[in-house]
């Protein structure tokens, strides 16, 4: 019990310490950052219900205040700002890709979380993403006034694809290190 809230706890501090990097600010208000691949390493070396449990570590202390969040955001706010979608969709993005890993036994563990980071941390996370920012950029609009689309929302988002792409093969390389180096810490295999 007690390394199982050791390594949560560490999942969420890696989650927090990789806002740190420095985001790509976009002119839409979406920003580039590495936590996305925090997410995916959480559930891809932890677990589904260990990874989700990292992962509402960090959305609790964001909800709190604390500015762990890509340039330095914190707060209530950001949970309804343009990338709520993003941030709301990280915990169902930890627990696919952990449930990947734990359930395709029959790949090696590199591949199995790299797929998993695939659907959990780009296809599950997407689909929050996209639809949060939708409902932000047309919240409060008026009947008259110009509304954006589902697709068009879909399309502002597809530039980031490309990178989230990179992270998965991260996450599923450095969870093939993991199991490698160290096989007790990788519990989505367990």
């Amino acid at each position: 019990m007690e390394q199982n809230f050791t390594r949560i706890v560490l999942f969420a501090a890696l989650i927090a310490v990789l806002g740190l990097v420095p985001p790509i600010p976009l002119a839409f208000g979406v920003p580039i950052s590495a936590q996305s691949l925090g997410v995916m390493l959480a559930g891809a070396v932890l677990g589904s219900w260990r990874g989700a449990a990292a992962v509402l570590v960090v959305q609790l202390i964001v909800a709190l205040g604390l500015p762990v969040l890509a340039g330095g955001r914190g707060g209530l706010g950001v949970f309804v700002g343009p990338t709520a979608g993003f941030l709301i969709g990280w915990l169902p993005a930890a627990f696919v890709t952990g449930l990947v890993v734990e359930r395709m036994r029959a790949l090696p563990v590199g591949v199995a979380a790299g797929l998993g980071a695939v659907l959990g941390g780009i296809v599950v996370m997407y689909a929050f993403g996209i639809v949060g920012f939708y409902l932000v950029k047309n919240a409060g609009l008026g009947p008259d006034d110009a509304r954006m689309s589902l697709g068009k929302a879909t399309l502002i988002m597809a530039p980031f694809i490309p990178g989230d792409l990179i992270k998965a093969v991260l996450a599923g390389i450095l969870t093939r290190t993991i199991a490698r180096y160290r096989p007790a810490a990788l519990t989505s295999r367990a």
